[in-house]
């Protein structure tokens, strides 16, 4: 059987950790990675034993895959050049800059019939897909997203950088259409929001309350979910996630809580993404995270950056007003 052919676009952060997971696996055929700095091309190249190119134009010709790990601005364009070519292609989060860009992604892969996948890599966090069975109707989600400061990611706001990432599991869950959005952020290191929060009401009645930020002194993952008879707290960082119910604690007694933990620390979550793309290139089967939901998440993610973009402008024309005021 011929072995499928794979590149990496963009060998940045994320880009060089694809190239190295593609380089180790045996049932694909690793051509090259392209960035448009030479440096780190070949560099990565060397590391992976492929060939780098500067142009990812040229490595085209060569594929039936692509990993695409270059600022979100350029994913449209580059993701639409591989489709065009009949690639299947496996694009970083979020899947594009704007909607109209998402819906010509994937109507491209509909025309071509390629696969179009989206890096939602938390989708495929153990402790994520643990929870699944232990899920029924949750009414109130919360989750915190908190990270030290990397300068990278910084080209979008904290929202579409960090907060998508729970906004697509949250929506994964819930399966509800979205009646309101209440949100506040505000930019703190960078030119654009660095802390955010957002509270979403769901017109199945649940709740979710995302926190993000990018400037803390500690990294924390977590989200927490409650639902009629149990209560569910994942950790994505430990890949743990717990389940407390209560059991029956015997005649005339207080029932009592049963805890259970289910650790998954072994598990390499970008391998499982990467060895499921190429399952998903082989088999030509639907990714769990495909454009669409891709684009789902892309939609409430830049609904929060709108509304927090209007409310920081309102207080701004607020305190301005005051300070005018105040000067008479």
């Amino acid at each position: 059987m011929k072995k499928i052919r794979v590149g990496v676009i963009g060998v940045g952060y994320l880009g060089r950790f694809h190239a190295h997971k593609y380089a180790a696996m045996d049932n694909i055929e690793f051509i090259g990675v392209a960035d448009i700095d030479k440096v780190q091309a070949d560099k990565v190249a060397g590391e992976c034993s492929t060939k780098a190119f500067t142009d990812y134009q040229e490595l085209l010709p060569l594929l039936d895959a692509v990993t695409i790990a270059v600022p979100t601005i350029h994913h449209h364009e580059i993701a639409m050049k591989c489709l065009s070519a009949g690639i299947d292609v496996l694009v970083e989060k979020p899947i594009s800059s704007t909607i109209k860009e998402a819906d010509e992604l994937i109507a491209l892969a509909e025309k071509n019939s390629c696969i179009l996948q989206v890096g939602h890599l938390e989708r495929f966090n153990p402790a994520v897909l643990a929870m699944q069975p232990m899920l029924t109707h949750p009414l109130f989600i919360e989750a915190h997203r908190i990270s030290v400061f990397k300068n990278r990611g910084t080209d979008v706001d904290v929202v579409l950088d960090l907060m998508i990432h729970d906004i697509d599991i949250i929506l994964s869950i819930v399966k509800s259409k979205i009646k309101t959005i209440h949100t506040v952020g505000t930019p703190v290191i960078t030119p654009l929001t660095d802390i955010a929060n957002a509270r979403l009401i769901f017109e199945n009645g649940c709740t979710a309350n995302v926190t993000v930020s990018r400037i803390s002194m500690d990294n924390i993952r977590r989200m927490r979910i409650f639902q009629p008879g149990r209560y569910l707290s994942v950790d994505f960082t430990k890949k743990e996630v717990m389940s407390v119910k209560l059991k029956d604690g015997g005649e005339n007694q207080t029932p009592v809580p049963d805890i259970s933990k289910h650790g998954f620390t072994d598990q390499d979550i970008l391998e499982l993404e990467l060895k499921d793309f190429i399952q998903n290139v082989e088999n030509r089967s639907k990714p769990q995270v495909s454009g669409y939901e891709g684009r789902q998440a892309l939609q409430i993610a830049l609904q929060v950056v709108k509304q927090i973009k209007e409310n920081r402008a309102q207080v701004q024309e607020m305190l301005g007003a005051e300070t005018n005021f105040s000067g008479l």
